[in-house]
């Protein structure tokens, strides 16, 4: 746990940290495949899924949550300072290195927010805006807002411009909630940043225009669209 923290803290020091340099599109055609992991804490590894050669395969950890680690008893907010949320005994930096050098084709991003921590919801509550390992990319997946859309675009437009300046990510997405609370706060960030931000999700394409559109499905027992169904219409 102590190791994979030191690691997330670099990820967000290289930001401020290292010399620019530019970095190429992020998908250089439409065939690619998005897959979360580790949110289960099931032993899933990213070896255990099947890649396609023919795609571009992103992996997306998740999640990295801005609140006390799972360890503590009681889960408070920690203000931009995000710790490891998902399956790190299946899920290192070293497998993220192992499985990128195995396939060219393969990214790994980091998702931040979620939905909870526990069986308690996840709030996107800042005290401060200034506050604020072998990665590609970062998911911006908040559900719940304690605080208003301008503080929202603030905080994590200058988090997606500052990683992409300083050559730390090459991509961002967004995953926004169909709840109006969720539209009002992403709306505001597409308006100030949607030209930093290379992927959303199919179902709210009426609302980000100019982006680049990801279709989504469920696969787990709790329902959703099954892979033997869902992958006979991405054909």
């Amino acid at each position: 746990m102590e190791l994979l923290k030191v690691f997330i803290t670099l990820f967000i020091l290289q930001a401020l940290c290292i010399s620019p340099r530019s970095m190429q599109a992020a998908a250089k055609n439409s065939k690619l495949f998005q897959e979360y992991i580790g949110a289960q804490f099931n032993n899933v590894k990213f070896s255990d899924v099947p890649i396609n050669p023919d795609v571009e395969f992103h992996f997306i950890l998740a999640f990295a949550i801005d609140y006390s680690s799972p360890s503590t008893p009681s889960n408070f907010p920690t203000n931009g300072k995000f710790n490891i949320f998902w399956d790190e005994q299946y899920l290192t930096p070293a497998h993220v290195s192992s499985i990128k050098s195995r396939h060219s084709n393969v990214k790994v991003r980091l998702s931040l927010g979620g939905a909870t921590v526990g069986s308690k919801l996840v709030y996107f509550k800042p005290s401060s805006v200034d506050s604020w390992f072998h990665l590609d990319g970062i998911d911006v997946d908040y559900k719940q807002f304690r605080d208003d859309p301008d503080t929202f675009t603030h905080c994590i437009g200058r988090l997606i411009t500052t990683l992409k300046k300083n050559g730390v990510i090459s991509y961002a997405s967004i995953a926004p909630y169909d709840d109006d609370q969720a539209q009002s706060h992403y709306k505001a960030l597409w308006r100030s940043y949607g030209h930093l931000i290379d992927y959303y999700f199919e179902e709210q394409s009426s609302n980000y225009e100019g982006g680049k559109v990801l279709v989504s499905f469920l696969s787990h027992e709790n329902g959703g669209l099954a892979p033997n169904k869902g992958l006979l219409y991405c054909l």
